[in-house]
């Protein structure tokens, strides 16, 4: 009996440890969506991680900028980035080859998906 609930708590810890390891979110990824004017854009991600530190880039029509202040944990990820029309604050969950983001713009809300970009 003790032998069985040495093992049960191994496989528990294991389990535990591979839930919080970060989801793989290094690559490209595309959301296309409407602002809460209406307007239809498309944002190119591409992110990079390296342990638990993530770097990356968004890019619009006419722009690419570096993330800030990114985080990421297990598959929670949050991200700001100064674009040209002001400072974005992006937060997301990673569920496969998708990221729901909410996004904050000044005073307004929306929410975008981005999907995985093969190679």
């Amino acid at each position: 009996m003790k032998n069985l609930s040495i093992l049960l708590t191994g496989i528990l810890a294991i389990l535990l440890s591979v839930v919080a390891v970060a989801a793989d979110v290094s690559g490209k990824w595309k959301a296309e969506f409407n602002t809460p004017d209406g307007t239809q854009r498309v944002n190119t991600f591409t992110f990079k991680v390296d342990g638990e530190k993530l770097t990356g880039t968004v890019a619009g029509t006419q722009d690419e900028t570096p993330i800030q202040n990114a985080k990421i944990n297990g598959d929670e990820i949050s991200f700001t980035a100064e674009r040209p029309f002001g400072t974005f604050t992006y937060s997301g969950k990673v569920s496969g080859n998708e990221i729901k983001f909410k996004v904050t713009f000044n005073d307004q809300n929306f929410e975008m998906t981005a999907k995985r970009v093969s190679n």
